[in-house]
């Protein structure tokens, strides 16, 4: 009786200790937790239910202005599992 006693005990410290390595859903997490995505938020949410986008939160790309770059970009299909795209010579290739 003893014995059995130990033995369960030991099984439910085995079987939680594996249990709360496991990855954190919200099934398993406290009330309210929100894992997300790993992305930034945009806004905010207004106490009626709305969303207000702020500016200053948006992404702000800076890119190079490509006017006169001397190659175009060339958007090959799909190669061995991978898309990949070159510059090319726009002069080599009558384009």
């Amino acid at each position: 009786m003893a014995l059995g006693l130990i033995l369960g005990i030991g099984r439910a410290f085995r079987r939680k200790r594996t249990s709360s390595l496991d990855i954190l859903t919200s099934k398993r997490s406290p009330r309210g937790f929100y894992k997300g995505k790993n992305c930034k938020p945009t806004g905010f949410h207004t106490r009626k239910g709305g969303y207000v986008v702020v500016p200053e939160k948006l992404p702000n790309y800076v890119v190079p202005d490509l006017t006169d770059f001397k190659k175009t970009p060339f958007v090959t299909g799909q190669h061995k599992g991978h898309w990949f795209c070159i510059f090319i010579n726009a002069e080599e290739w009558d384009i």
